[in-house]
């Protein structure tokens, strides 16, 4: 009895594996495996470690989703790194670049002059920026109390 219950397991398992094949055989290998994923990286072709061409120093002013006054914004990016300056708010920033893909470069910031939560008026948060021609856009998010903040703009070479 339990022989033959054993023969009829290991043929219903072989039924399902026969059966879902086709199935998976559909879908890409997940972020879980390896060898899928390996195999998928090397297929594409790497982004550009530097990214657009952005260097140098930038000014223009930005406009807060929300507000009606515009506010000056300057920013210099060079090998060593990236600084921002509001100057129409007292602030300044430290950028870290935490990555680029195609036209995008991706920055943290962190506010080193008049930070929020020492009184001042701008908070930490994140600037995605990408060339266009002579111009820099550039986009700002943070949140500050549980309010999200949206700030962009178009910035001219100095």
């Amino acid at each position: 009895m339990f022989k033959a219950l054993r023969s009829w397991t290991v043929l219903g398992i072989l039924v399902a594996i026969v059966a879902a094949a086709p199935a998976i055989a559909q879908f890409p290998s997940g972020p879980d495996d390896q060898e899928g994923s390996a195999s998928k990286s090397k297929a594409r072709k790497p982004a550009e470690p530097n990214g657009p061409n952005i260097a140098g120093s930038w000014s223009g002013q930005l406009i807060q989703v929300g507000s009606q006054s515009p506010y000056k914004f300057e920013i210099v990016i060079n090998a060593r790194g990236a600084e921002t300056r509001y100057p129409d708010l007292d602030c300044t920033g430290r950028l870290t670049r935490v990555g680029s893909a195609k036209a995008y470069a991706f920055f943290t910031e962190a506010i080193t002059k008049g930070q929020v939560d020492k009184g001042g008026r701008c908070p930490d948060g994140t600037i995605t920026v990408a060339r266009q021609g002579d111009e820099l856009a550039l986009s700002w998010f943070g949140s500050v109390q549980g309010n999200t903040i949206v700030a962009y703009g178009n910035l001219k070479k100095k």
